[in-house]
């Protein structure tokens, strides 16, 4: 099953074999405000000339390959059909003979300790190196231990001599739309193989492991991003950034000065007000769980690909989670209706190197729905919460309609873009990310 590794033949296997690729993004996105137009070309011919490299591994893939481009007289839906789960492979795949399979019951707080550290250590970095992703540990339990979770979908792998946890997947079930039809899914994040063991050629194992025992609860199809280019992405999105604490992103050399601006002026030009203007935007509460469950199917019903949330869903996606997830909503001051919703998420990143600064606070906006208040106005409120919690920058993908509030809020495009990428699933032509109603951690 896809992830967010690179396995055989990726783009960018020549430089690190094994390079893990996130469930977010390959490498952390990064802001610029210089970023030229002769950069943009490089990076797009770059990206083109990937689509004619192979895919050793993906290849044998039941996913969209690039010989089948814009051919229409292919089916919409499943690639294969479901194996009778007699004839699914009822033991692990083989490992290198120094290492074994674990599985890793996140509810443990000692293997949970373990997976942060290999994640923390090991993870998503930048293409310089100047960050990477550090998952708290609350964050990688509410990733993990969602609704009907399977323990045996978080896959860890021991050097059998030191019992050390070296490499880490998972698999979460989830409900996918997809145009008028639900699939079950998995979702499948957090590929990490320690950096030592790059040359091991664990990832594509791993990844039919995971597959494997996805197969055995009867699921077939598998959502997943990566920031490279595998066969083949149902729509790539633009990351964008909107800082919150300029000159931080300038000293840690996230963001750079623009041209012909001082700091004072940056620092002026990106001030926020001290609270929020919406009347009745308020923190989400538990009591709230029907109607933003309401509020958010309406609005996901647009999409040709968003999930299929209930209120199970809702409360443990969306209710306030310290750290981890934040989620206001706009109530009508006289009708007391759930009009408006806003939320993200919280993922820092380790700062290397740097002897200022230890850690980047990123905020990632998440599932927004606007009814009533302008979307806009909705964001730039979501802005002033997370400047006020002390969040460095705050992050968005152009899915949905969040193209509509991006430059009018001071965002700019990052260095990083995310594709999508559907597992054993067809989808004949390319989404705009604007027909993307989901957004994978």
């Amino acid at each position: 099953m896809g992830d967010n590794n690179s396995p055989s033949g990726s783009p960018k296997q020549d430089a690190k074999p094994d390079l893990v690729i996130d469930g977010g993004d390959s490498a952390i996105p990064k802001g610029d405000t210089d970023t030229t137009s002769l950069e943009t070309m490089v990076r797009s011919f770059q990206d083109s000339m990937s689509v004619g490299k192979t895919h050793k591994f993906w290849e044998t893939q039941p996913v969209g390959q690039y010989k089948d481009l814009g051919d229409t007289t292919l089916p919409e839906g499943p690639i294969e059909p479901p194996t009778p789960l007699s004839e699914v492979k009822q033991e692990p795949y083989n490992l290198p003979s120094a290492y074994e399979w674990t599985t890793c019951d996140m509810e443990s707080e000692e293997t949970c300790d373990e997976v942060y550290l290999l994640l923390k250590n090991n993870y998503v970095e930048d293409d310089e190196n100047m960050f990477r992703f550090n998952y708290s540990k609350e964050f990688l339990r509410w990733a993990l231990c969602t609704p009907d979770y399977y323990k045996s979908w978080h896959i860890g792998v021991r050097a059998k001599s030191s019992k050390k946890l070296v490499a880490f997947i998972s698999g979460v079930p989830a409900r996918i739309r997809v145009r008028d039809n639900v699939v079950k899914m998995a979702g499948i994040n957090f590929l990490c193989v320690h950096k030592k063991l790059r040359s091991k050629r664990l990832a594509p194992v791993m990844i039919k492991e995971v597959t494997r025992r996805v197969h055995l609860e009867n699921i077939w199809q598998a959502s997943y991003t990566a920031g490279v280019v595998l066969p083949t992405p149902i729509t790539t999105c633009q990351y964008w950034h909107r800082s919150l604490n300029p000159k931080k992103l300038i000293d840690v050399g996230f963001s750079r000065l623009g041209a012909r601006m001082t700091m004072s002026r940056t620092i002026k030009l990106y001030k926020l007000p001290e609270s929020t203007v919406t009347p009745g935007f308020r923190k989400m509460e538990t009591r709230d769980v029907p109607a933003v469950t309401r509020l958010l199917r309406n609005y996901l019903s647009q999409f040709v690909v968003a999930p299929e949330f209930d209120q199970s869903d809702v409360e443990h996606w969306l209710l306030p989670n310290e750290n981890v997830v934040d989620s206001y909503l706009v109530e009508g001051p006289d009708s007391h209706e759930i009009t408006d919703f806003c939320s993200f998420y919280t993922l820092p990143s380790s700062i290397l190197g740097n002897q200022s600064y230890f850690t980047l606070k990123a905020a990632y906006s998440y599932y927004n729905v606007s009814t009533k208040t302008p979307l806009p106005q909705l964001m730039n409120d979501a802005l002033i919460v997370a400047k006020q919690k002390d969040f460095d920058v705050f992050n968005a993908l152009d899915v949905m309609h969040n193209e509509s509030f991006l430059r009018e809020l001071k965002f700019g495009p990052g260095d990083g873009q995310l594709h999508y990428y559907l597992y054993n699933y067809r989808i004949r032509s390319a989404l705009k990310p604007s027909e993307l109603g989901l957004v994978l951690l």
